[in-house]
């Protein structure tokens, strides 16, 4: 199988006044094309830190991370916004949705960055909205939506450009329990289709979701497990 990202001996400083605090200690993994992987630890583990880094939010200080096989770390700003345009989609806890805007118009608005004609977006955006099960709701604004309506769009949203890597950041945390069901059971469904998504999470049962679970503590990977049934939640 081919790695859609590569990291290697990855290592994350900040500075603070006159002290400084390592929030990834060399960290190393490869994510294959069609995996679904939950990164999880307790805050502070370097979880999040290594999320941003993946989605090209934050540079590594040190080591080196391929994505698409193109090497991260020697693009300019321009470079890695692109980068965060065609090759990655993100999906957020707080959905960050457009109040005043329609479904559709939100899911449009990757298309946009990246100069597709009106047509085509609206053609794009209405066809992924049915995809996430959001048919008969393309032109409703977030206050006519739930909750797990408003993430779907959101879910959308990021699968609109067709990225290499779906990015999940805590996407249940604003879900009650029934609603966290649905929306994992969707993201099982879209890897079955062939997606690749990367999910932080703190709860196990979001995690048990996912095919490979990789555990961070203190700056480093402390366990990477496979899960052994493929057909767990679908």
């Amino acid at each position: 199988m081919s790695a859609v990202i590569s990291i290697n001996n990855i290592r994350r400083v900040f500075v603070m006044g006159e002290q400084q605090f390592e929030a990834l200690k060399g960290v190393s993994f490869d994510v294959n094309k069609g995996e679904f992987v939950a990164i999880m630890g307790a805050s502070g583990s370097g979880k999040s830190t290594c999320m941003n880094i993946i989605g090209c939010l934050d540079p590594p200080t040190s080591g080196q991370y391929f994505l698409d096989g193109l090497d991260v770390g020697s693009m300019n700003g321009d470079q890695l916004a692109d980068i965060r345009n065609k090759k990655l989609g993100f999906v957020f806890q707080g959905f960050n949705l457009l109040a005043r805007t329609a479904a559709v118009e939100n899911v449009e608005l990757p298309l946009i960055y990246a100069g597709i004609n009106s047509k085509e977006r609206r053609s794009r955006a209405m066809a992924v909205l049915e995809e996430v099960g959001l048919k008969g709701k393309e032109f409703n604004h977030s206050s006519q939506l739930s909750g797990g309506q408003q993430q779907r769009v959101a879910i959308a949203r990021a699968l609109v450009n067709n990225p290499s890597l779906l990015l999940a950041d805590e996407p249940t945390g604003n879900l009650d329990s029934s609603t966290t069901e649905e929306i994992m059971n969707l993201f099982t469904a879209l890897n079955h289709a062939g997606i690749t998504i990367i999910m932080v999470t703190h709860e196990h049962d979001v995690a048990s979701f996912a095919t490979r679970q990789i555990t961070f503590r203190d700056g480093y990977i402390i366990s990477d497990n496979k899960s052994s049934n493929k057909e767990r939640k679908a």
